[in-house]
């Protein structure tokens, strides 16, 4: 069985586009290949900043050959039905075959399609991958109609096998394939021929190329981090940098540099932002200070200097962009002693927040007063949360948010200190934000979760007051995500806020039902059952958040015992029952038995139970321990039990008929009292 090797050999690609045109070559290639009829045994792909490579192994040399047997019209049809029939087929009239079916004779024909040698299906395939490439951005190059995401210059197309290497005979857009690449652009230029794929990347390691993307990264990793170790320093971890930067070089080479004393005063989150976004390099610190105080840059060659050119131009650029983030700093802590933080935030008066919720201003009086009527819930100070509201945003109108959106609030934390406010209206400014997704850091400092909470409240309530909800897949402001970090905080510090007293009554509910969704997913993912959630989402108290929580787990625990199990089948045999015999009846069964009318020895058992579970239930629901509820409704299950195998309900005696559903009226309400329990599947 032979092996393929593709290379598609350009001009740099981008180093975002990498990985993804990586999977989208095999995936492609592959599905083209299987869907012709050529199976294989393993495939994977490769990129570098010059190529996209696709080795695939024990590929067939040839598709099989496929009968199809058709049904035709039947036998006396219209000769155009017939003709219609054989132009579909492929076949002459003679190749036609009747057979006898339970509808009469008629016409049927088999069709064979004799296998193709591999090489006709993969150039076929391949033109189409290569004309049909899903890239994010492409255009034409030249004279030629192919679009690409840059000129195309070779590609191999080779199927190797015991009898040696053979090229697919393929072409497009006037590049022939071939069997030769080329290696590094600046240390091993020159065409290099290969045989298959072991050869192809041996050769490339020889001229300078890595043809793994994660052995790139692995190797600048690993070479930067030892050279931050001998120096007693330790680099910043960044796995999206580290990704990016091994799709820029083909050969990787690390090089660490040093940055400006004037500049090493300069926040490290200034820095390290700075350093990323303009020139791609990682941060290294001083692990006893936290300080920022080296690079780490990646260059694509080996030099006779050891890099020391590349360093030096590099620093020198460096230089540059960190005098502008020293301007940036300087001018904002210049504003912030002249006028305060809340000076800072005095322009954002004519920022316009929403068209239909006013300025961001407006919104940040919204979220301080907010903030005053949450804190005592949360145990902060009024007077703190308050202030910490007011000044959180403040540093969006700073020159250095302006430049780096990304530090916004962190740089806020900076300002708030320097302005000489207190610890926690500093860290409040910063975490006010957070938790931005699921696996983001949940605040816990009082004051900054009640200026989350306070600054996620007001997004939910003033989108839902315009009635702009997310819708399908649709949701431009991020309020699922909004909802989540509300969800997060309340349930991480054990909050009790009750949701509705927060809501306008126009869309409160609405907004309700959309945490709940939000909880469900949340819930899940936390492996508690849908249905679980909705038989305590039917509970009064559901705007408590963490009450619904608490609830839901204890019955979940409960329901995955055998004596919860056994209740639940009880009751609904109970609720059953009684939903029967009261659309039978046309009354409510309600008021409970009375035991003086219990006849069967099981029926005095159950009202015994009953009247000793009752109290207890009682008592810790009012207690909000869900779980002593559980357990003191579990004591039910025997008594239960006993009812359903030993009385008959519907008795003859109308008497004793109606006590009984009354009886059963007081098992549906106490469990009923605890979750509602006929929202549970199963």
């Amino acid at each position: 069985m032979p092996d393929l090797l593709i290379e598609l050999f350009s001009e740099e690609i981008p180093a975002r586009m990498q990985a993804r045109a990586c999977d989208d070559l095999k995936k492609r290639m592959t599905e083209g290949l299987v869907e012709a009829g050529l199976t294989y045994a393993s495939a994977a792909a490769f990129s570098t900043p010059r190529r996209l490579a696709l080795t695939v192994e024990g590929l067939l040399t040839e598709s099989p050959t496929v009968r199809e047997e058709r049904k035709g019209p039947k036998v006396g049809a219209p000769d155009k039905a017939i003709d219609g029939f054989l132009r579909g087929a492929g076949i002459s009239r003679d190749a036609l075959e009747e057979r006898e079916t339970p509808k009469g004779a008629v016409y049927f024909a088999t069709i064979t399609k004799p296998g193709r040698p591999a090489g006709e299906i993969v150039a076929e395939v391949l033109e189409d991958v290569i004309r049909n490439f899903p890239w994010p951005k492409s255009m034409r190059w030249g004279a030629g109609t192919l679009r690409w995401v840059r000129p195309l210059h070779s590609v191999i197309c080779l199927l190797t096998d015991e009898a040696g290497a053979q090229v697919v005979p393929f072409e497009i857009d006037g590049i022939r394939a071939g069997a030769t690449t080329r290696g590094h652009r600046f240390m091993a230029p020159d065409e290099i021929s290969v045989t298959s794929f072991e050869d192809y990347a041996a050769k490339l390691k020889r001229a300078h190329v890595v043809l793994d993307a994660a052995e790139r990264a692995d190797h600048i990793w690993n070479d930067a981090t030892n050279a931050a170790f001998s120096q007693g320093l330790e680099v910043v971890e960044d796995r999206g940098l580290l990704a990016e930067v091994a799709g820029l070089v083909e050969w990787p080479v690390v090089l660490m540099g040093e940055i400006g004393a004037d500049f090493l005063g300069l926040p490290a989150e200034v820095l390290q932002t700075s350093m990323k976004e303009h020139q791609k390099f990682f941060s290294v610190k001083n692990p006893k200070t936290g300080r920022i105080e080296k690079f780490v840059t990646v260059a694509n060659r080996e030099t006779a200097d050891n890099g020391a050119t590349i360093l030096a131009g590099n620093q020198k650029v460096l230089s540059a962009r960190l005098s502008d983030a020293k301007f940036f700093w300087e001018n904002d802590l210049r504003a912030v002693a002249d006028a305060g933080l809340e000076g800072m935030a005095a322009p954002l008066a004519q920022v316009t927040f929403h068209n239909k919720l006013g300025s961001q201003a407006e919104r940040i009086a919204r979220i301080a007063a907010m903030a005053r009527k949450i804190a005592p819930v949360v145990g902060a100070d009024a007077d703190e949360a308050e202030l910490a509201a007011k000044v959180a945003k403040a540093d969006l109108s700073s020159e250095m948010v302006y430049e780096f959106p990304e530090l916004q609030g962190i740089m806020g934390r900076y300002y708030a200190m320097e302005a000489g406010l207190s610890q926690p209206v500093a860290d409040a400014c910063r975490d006010h934000y957070s938790p931005l997704g699921p696996s983001d850091d949940v605040p816990t400092d009082p004051v900054s979760v009640t200026v989350a909470l306070a600054d996620k409240l007001d997004t939910l309530t003033g989108f839902w007051a315009i009635d702009e909800k997310p819708t399908g897949s649709k949701d431009p402001f991020a309020l699922r995500r909004a909802a989540l970090g509300v969800i997060r905080l309340i349930l991480n510090n054990n909050l009790t806020l009750p949701m509705s007293t927060h809501f306008d009554a126009a869309y409160g509910d609405d907004l309700l039902s959309f945490f709940h969704d939000r909880l469900k997913v949340f819930l899940k993912d936390q492996g508690i059952r849908h249905d679980v959630i909705d038989a305590c989402i039917a509970m009064p108290g559901s705007d408590d958040l963490a009450l619904l929580v608490k609830r839901a787990q204890a019955l979940q625990g409960f329901l995955g015992t055998e004596d919860g199990a056994n209740l639940l089948q009880g009751f609904k045999r109970a609720n059953n029952i009684l939903t029967q015999a009261e659309e039978k009846d046309g009354v409510e069964y309600s008021f409970g038995g009375d035991i003086k009318f219990a006849e069967e020895a099981e029926e005095k058992a159950l009202f015994s139970a009953l009247e000793a579970a009752e109290p207890k239930i009682k008592t810790a629901l009012e207690a909000q321990d869900f779980e002593a509820a559980m357990l003191a409704l579990a004591g039910l299950r025997g008594a239960v039990d006993g009812f359903f195998e030993a009385v008959q309900v519907n008795s003859d005696n109308a008497v004793l008929r109606r006590n009984r559903l009354n009886l059963l009226s007081s098992i549906r309400t106490a469990c009923l009292s605890v979750a509602d329990l006929r929202s549970i599947e199963g």
